[in-house]
């Protein structure tokens, strides 16, 4: 299997740092929008399981992990519109998009701006933005700074109540996604990423996705209560939602039964690749 290729990408006066895991087939790329504070490190162990015929194209949000800080803040529309950008750069036209928690709602952006270049949508331990079930309020203080990616001993303190799943039984695992290999980026870059969901909403525009849309979503994920899935379910008209018995970084620790699911539902329909 091909390994991810990594390199800056410089554009409109912002330098990003791109992943492309090459596929040996013909249609478009998944493009990954990942979580919070996180670089695009930290999904690698789900970018393995996806199948090889899929190319796999990952970047760090500005501010994150290897791309520099920008100068202003932007906001969800704003960055779906630079990511837009970034595609024509590598040379991509029609693509998929999967977002990861705050990335879920960065890829829902997409898919709203680009009904005709984005053709298959993938939702996983996501919600719609300010307007959802919300997490508990102990839940939602540790959301507010990035200690857990600075500090090791901390993401090992906070991980069963944070994230759910296999972390209850296994808190040093979130030490080591955490800090063994994703990259940290600012303080300030942070920030801006919750700046840029604040008050944002998917409701009023989910009706109108046409993309079919996989959802998926942990039965025990802390920061995005189930219900949050059962309310993306019932308002796309194109979606279906798995339920997996993981928490919210089951995208990464249950990414031997997710992965493979993705892939399916991704090469579904693409001609002599199924």
């Amino acid at each position: 299997m091909a390994s991810t290729r990594l390199r800056h990408v410089s554009m409109l006066g912002q330098r990003i740092r791109v992943g492309v895991r090459p596929g040996t087939g013909s249609g478009p790329p998944l493009v990954l929008c990942n979580g919070i504070g996180a670089s695009l490190d930290l999904l690698q162990p789900f970018v393995d399981r996806v199948d090889p015929r899929i190319e796999v194209v990952s970047f760090d949000v500005p501010g994150v992990g290897g791309s520099p800080t920008p100068r202003i803040p932007y906001s969800f529309a704003s960055l779906a519109w630079f990511l837009t950008r970034l595609l024509d750069r590598l040379g991509y036209e029609r693509f998929d998009v999967l977002g990861i928690s705050w990335g879920g709602g960065l890829a829902q952006q997409v898919a709203f701006q680009n009904p005709r270049r984005c053709r298959r949508l993938v939702l996983a331990a996501t919600a719609t933005g300010a307007l959802m079930v919300p997490a508990h309020p102990r839940v939602l203080a540790k959301m507010l700074t990035p200690q857990r990616y600075l500090d090791p001993d901390y993401a090992r303190s906070i991980a069963a109540e944070l994230y759910g799943g296999r972390m209850r039984e296994e808190p040093d695992l979130a030490a080591r996604l955490l800090h063994d290999q994703s990259r940290i980026g600012s303080r300030r870059g942070y920030l801006l990423q919750l700046l840029a969901g604040a008050g944002w909403s998917s409701l009023p525009g989910l009706p109108l996705v046409r993309q079919p849309t996989l959802i998926l979503a942990g039965r025990d994920d802390p920061i995005i209560p189930l219900v949050n899935a059962r309310i993306l379910r019932l308002l796309l008209p194109d979606a279906t939602l798995h339920v997996y018995d993981d928490g919210h970084l089951g995208l990464v620790t249950a990414a031997d039964e997710l992965g493979p699911l993705v892939s399916g539902f991704l090469l579904t329909d693409r001609p002599g690749q199924r």
